[in-house]
This record gives C-alpha cells, sequence and structure tokens, in this order.
C-alpha cells in the first residue's frame, strides 16, 4: 500500500469567495476559450459574467464556446477545438459542471491535433493513435461538485453514432489551475446536487475497493467520503448552506486526487454503458441505479471486507463490522438524500438491456474491470444490471 505515482501540477485555489481571485492568478496565455455550457445556468447565477469581469481585469482576453451538453458529444469537442484555433485562443477557462469540465480535456487536445478525436481514443472503436502535440492548457473553474476533473486529466465524451462513452485523457490536459468556490454551486437544484454529490462519492468508495488502493488515496478517500455522507443531505436540503457546500466541494476536489493515484473500478464502465445508450440519463442518477447492487456482489465474494467496514464506519455506522454495514450506509444516504427510488425505466432502460449493457461496458471502458478487487465476469456484469433493475 505505500508504493504510488502521483504528479499533478494544478495550483487550487479553494474556499469561497475565491472567484473574485482570478485576476490575481497566473494565467498560461493570453487568451481564453471561455467554455460553457449550451444551458443558461452560468449567466443567470452571475458566474459567467463575474468571470469575464475578471478576466478583464487580468488583461485577458477571450472567446465564447456555448455548445456543451450534459454527457458531452465528440462533435461538440471538434467543434470546440476549431473555435479556439480560429480564434488564436492558448488556453482554455472551463466554467462549468462535469460535462464542460469533461470537454475542456479533449477541446485542449484537438486544439492542437489534426483528425479526430476518436483517432486518439482508446477503447472501443477508438484508434488509440499517439497525439504529436500537447494541447493547449486549461483553467478550470467548477460549478457543481462531482466530477473532480479540476484537478485531473481525465473527461468521458459520447459518441452518438457508436453508442459509446469513453474516458479520454493524458497527463499534459491535467489543468494548470482550478478555482473552486462553493458560492458558485449554491444555485444547483437539489436533485442535481444528489446526482452529482453521488458521483463524488463513488469516485471514492470505488478508490477505496479497487485493487490500486495505496497509504496516500485510502487516506484522502475516506476523509472525503466522511464529508460527503455528514453534509450532502443538508446540501440538497439547503442549497444555500455554504457549509455544507463547501463540505462536498472538498469531497468532490480530492476524489480528483485519489483518481490519478488509485483507478476507480466498473461501476463507472457501466453506468457509462448505461447512459452511451440512454444519452438523457445524468451520470450521477445512473450510479446512484446500479450502486448497492454492484457493491453487493463484492460483499457476497468476501473480495474486501475490511474496505466496506472502514467506509461504513465514516459514513454513520462507527461500530460496524461486517461489510454489510456498508450497504446500510449506502442505502441510508440515499433516502437522507431523496434519491432511493430512482429507476433505470423511468430513463427508458429496458430489462433485456441487461446483456447489451453488460457487453458494452467491458468493450469500451474494459480497463477499469482490472481495478475490481475480484474478478467480475460477463454474467456477473449482466446479472447486476438485472438485480438493480425496477
Amino acid at each position: 500500500m505505500i508504493n504510488f505515482y502521483y504528479n499533478n501540477p494544478t495550483r487550487i485555489v479553494f474556499g469561497s469567495g475565491k472567484l473574485n481571485s482570478l485576476h490575481e492568478q497566473e494565467f498560461p496565455g493570453k487568451k481564453a476559450l471561455l467554455l460553457i455550457s449550451n444551458g443558461k445556468s452560468a449567466k443567470t447565477n452571475g458566474s459567467f459574467d463575474k468571470v469575464v469581469s475578471e478576466l478583464k481585469k487580468a488583461g485577458v482576453d477571450y472567446a465564447v464556446f456555448d455548445k456543451i451538453m450534459e454527457n458531452p458529444i465528440r462533435e461538440a469537442i471538434m467543434e470546440g477545438a476549431a473555435v479556439a484555433r480560429e480564434n488564436g485562443c492558448d488556453f482554455i477557462l472551463a466554467l462549468g459542471g462535469g460535462a464542460v469540465l469533461d470537454s475542456s480535456a479533449g477541446i485542449a487536445a484537438m486544439a492542437t491535433n489534426d483528425g479526430d478525436l476518436w483517432d486518439y481514443v482508446s477503447g472501443g472503436t477508438g484508434k488509440a493513435l499517439p497525439r504529436k502535440n500537447k494541447g493547449i492548457p486549461i483553467v478550470a473553474i467548477p460549478t457543481t461538485s462531482g466530477t473532480g476533473s479540476e484537478v485531473n486529466c481525465w473527461g468521458v465524451i459520447s459518441n452518438l453514432e457508436t453508442k459509446e462513452k469513453i474516458g479520454f485523457g493524458a497527463e499534459d490536459l491535467v489543468p494548470v489551475l482550478a478555482i473552486v468556490d462553493p458560492e458558485l454551486m449554491k444555485t444547483v437544484p437539489p436533485k442535481y446536487t444528489a446526482y452529482q454529490g453521488f458521483d463524488a462519492l463513488f469516485h471514492n468508495t470505488e478508490v477505496m475497493i479497487s485493487k490500486g488502493i495505496n497509504v496516500l488515496s485510502e487516506a484522502i478517500a475516506l476523509s472525503a467520503i466522511e464529508n460527503i455522507a455528514a453534509y450532502l443531505p443538508r446540501a440538497v436540503k439547503d442549497g444555500n448552506d455554504l457549509e455544507a457546500r463547501e463540505r462536498v466541494a472538498y469531497g468532490s476536489t480530492v476524489a480528483g486526487m485519489t483518481m490519478q493515484l488509485s483507478n476507480v473500478t466498473a461501476q463507472h464502465s457501466m453506468e457509462h454503458a448505461m447512459s452511451a445508450y440512454h444519452h438523457d440519463l445524468p451520470h450521477g442518477a445512473g450510479l446512484i441505479m446500479i450502486s448497492l447492487e454492484f457493491a453487493r456482489f463484492f460483499i457476497e465474494k468476501h473480495a474486501c471486507d475490511a474496505q466496506f467496514v472502514k467506509m461504513a464506519r465514516v459514513m454513520g455506522i462507527p461500530d460496524a463490522e461486517k461489510a454489510e454495514d456498508f450497504l446500510t450506509a449506502l442505502e441510508n444516504l440515499q433516502k437522507a438524500c431523496g434519491v432511493d427510488g430512482l429507476k433505470m425505466s423511468d430513463y427508458g432502460i429496458a430489462y433485456d438491456e441487461a446483456d447489451a449493457l453488460a457487453k458494452n461496458a467491458r468493450e469500451t471502458m474494459g480497463g477499469l474491470f482490472l481495478s475490481n478487487p475480484c474478478e467480475m465476469t460477463h454474467a456477473d456484469c449482466k446479472r447486476i444490471f438485472e438485480k438493480a433493475y425496477r
């Protein structure tokens, strides 16, 4: 557990009101591609105007690209890269939730390289070609607490044509600066606060049970799990509870570190398959739907009982002694956040899709199955989908 490799060049500025210090930071270029979603949140909550003001104070020019949707797609990545090149942008400023932050990695890479993003994607139908040039630098300003992408190099992109959703990234795509200001997260609706918070939680719980767990990633992950479990229900109940927003944001950001130190597991591969076929499914919601049965599989195998006990103890059961206590803690948290009633069928997923979803998960992001604490066969994966189905 002592051996690990960690290289993270991100300068993290964390805390309420820290967006006001953006103009004081060292920027990696002179003109930003200001990357936002195709929704209205960044403009209605004031963060867009504030960032523009800060850029003007710093004397940094910008061009706006506002076509990133939930579950970002390959075409948007390519269009964003073209806009960056056409406007002479030498870095990206990603302002938004996980989709925007994820997209920044692909756009940064394709702003300096020829061809199509899928030429460089590994897994599925991706060609896994080496890139000739490093991507342009990224500055990340998250407005949600979920992916942790402000401090790591990975983004997950969908290919609608091939029904694939695959992670893409490399060390040169780690953001050089992250401004994590929990005040920007106060307007996230309760439902999405819950979905995003559970995404952050599962990044940490998956690291805890992965084969790659080490002394540092475990310490960080347990701290994050404890904070998210204690404060996410409060953030869902009252979005203006700034203490709760701060603690959940902390858990989300440091999850980005744990994922640099240790991989997540096939739970993420399985959800990516779900939203590859059902593009309107929020990532966090899909993870919640399969989470109990996914954990139960390893608990029944006694693959890593001690890890589940450690997590249960920081999730509200301090005297936990058995792995099954984790399931109780997780179920209690889902109830406290009002997401225990989520159903796959509500998003158009059919019971008889389990085989196709299991196959897609392994073919597109099969590498994460290697991080599982014990073997999970295709049949096992299919059965988890079936048992989780409602």
